[in-house]
């Protein structure tokens, strides 16, 4: 706990050091003792403690990180890939943690690695993260100087290699059988599952674990403190705390480590110590809890628990952990309009319903925040929305080899089933009407 009694800072309790991303700030705040307790217990202790943590992937899908490493086809070789692509609109609290503690990170990978009996590991970096990328560089560097990488990590029989691997932008990358093939130096295609789920066939067709940075860099303080002490924070499944990137119209924008479950969106929202409230002493209009993929909630919702099956249950969920605040002032047509073009621009082009729907839908909502729409517009963009997302429901029924195709009708429909009236005023007046 914390000295006012709030919940630990798990993740960002060196962000605000001096030199938060070098070894020696990492070594003066017990960096690498984590690695050390685990090297003194048997892999499947240190995997028993994370299953018993009950921590849920952070990278966006919330599988539990304990199931997928129990997942892992036993098999001569095998490979642990680190998912630090964070390519989701307004998400950036994996680039906080690459910039501020890689060391962190890098403690986080030689837990897991030993874990689950895996001697190289692949540490994937969105390429535009510059910064991020030269201090992971430089830690996982500092690492195999101070021996927690290499031959015989800290005097014991283990070995790790650690490479990190700049990725070429593209978001679709993100999808973890899409980095896969990048990391093989192929196009960033999406696999078909099955057969290839990446803990039966991954990398170069071996088994291989992906894990998110921010659901590596939990390692250390689990096994410092046991899996228990991780489950007792939050809920149900909902357990520790996790990283939130607020953004829009507040007043503190920014990345918050929260108490899972224990938060409330109107905590994060308008409580001081975190967003402050709306910016201009507006209204809330409403907000997109969980990524630019994720449904959105009115202002009805902002006593919602940040709670994975709460959240879910309502139908969205937790995604990314990027919340988008908008205010009254801002038009929902217009945000539909730029999340779907920026989802159409990422598609990789391999499913018909993502290429060609997410164009047209793309040009359809251009043309109703242009002034230009028509009133069977409205019609036209449920109907397209429900073939790419049959029934338009959430999760979506896959209709695409990968997530993304039926996640392109999210925000349209979150606008239709909130704001239609919006919608027919564009088209009535011809223009914009909070322009």
């Amino acid at each position: 706990m914390t000295p006012d009694g709030g919940p630990p800072r798990i993740l960002t309790s060196r962000v605000d050091l001096a030199g938060s991303y070098t070894l020696k700030a990492f070594l003066e705040t017990g960096g690498y003792e984590g690695l050390r307790k685990a090297l003194s217990m048997k892999p499947d202790e240190v995997a028993q403690e994370v299953d018993e943590a009950s921590l849920l992937g952070r990278g966006g899908a919330g599988f539990p990180a304990g199931r997928k490493w129990s997942m892992l086809r036993p098999a001569d070789t095998t490979y642990l890939v680190v998912n630090g692509d964070e390519s989701e609109p307004c998400t950036f609290k994996d680039h906080l943690l690459l910039e501020t503690d890689p060391h962190q990170l890098v403690e986080g990978v030689a837990i897991a690695a030993y874990a689950i009996g895996v001697e190289q590991a692949f540490i994937f970096i969105r390429g535009e993260m510059a910064l991020g990328l030269e201090r992971v560089t430089q830690a996982v560097n500092e690492a195999y100087e101070y021996g927690a990488l290499g031959r015989g990590i800290l005097g014991s029989g283990f070995n790790l290699d650690v490479v990190v691997h700049p990725g070429a932008g593209a978001y679709i990358c993100g999808e973890e059988t899409g980095l896969l093939e990048s990391l093989e130096g192929k196009r960033g295609f999406p696999r078909i599952k099955p057969p290839y789920f990446p803990a039966a066939i991954g990398l170069y067709g071996e088994p291989t674990v992906v894990n998110n940075v921010e659901t590596l860099s939990n390692m250390s303080w689990i096994v410092r403190n046991g899996g228990a002490a991780f489950a007792a924070l939050g809920k149900g499944r909902s357990t520790g705390t996790r990283l939130f990137a607020l953004s829009g119209r507040v007043k503190r924008p920014g990345v918050y480590e929260v108490e899972m479950a224990k938060t409330t969106f109107r905590d994060l929202i308008y409580g001081q110590e975190f967003g402050g409230g709306i910016s201009g002493g507006k209204e809330l209009k409403a907000f997109i809890p969980g990524g630019a993929s994720a449904p959105w909630f009115g202002a009805d919702q902002v006593d919602m628990p940040l709670d994975q099956d709460e959240v879910g249950a309502a139908g969205t969920m937790l995604g990314s952990g990027s919340v988008v605040v908008m205010d009254e002032t801002v038009c929902t047509v217009k945000v539909a309009w730029r999340i779907t073009r920026f989802f159409w621009r990422e598609s990789c082009g391999q499913c018909t319903p993502c290429r060609e729907g997410g164009g047209w839908l793309e040009k359809i909502l251009w043309r109703i925040e242009n002034g230009a729409g028509r009133e069977e517009d409205v019609d036209m963009l449920a109907d397209i929305c429900d073939n790419i997302s049959p029934g338009l429901h959430w999760p979506p029924e896959q209709t695409t080899i990968c997530p993304l195709g039926p996640s392109i009708p999210s925000p349209i429909a979150s606008v239709m089933r909130m704001f239609e009236d919006e919608i027919r005023l564009h088209v009535k007046e011809g223009a914009c009407p909070l322009a």
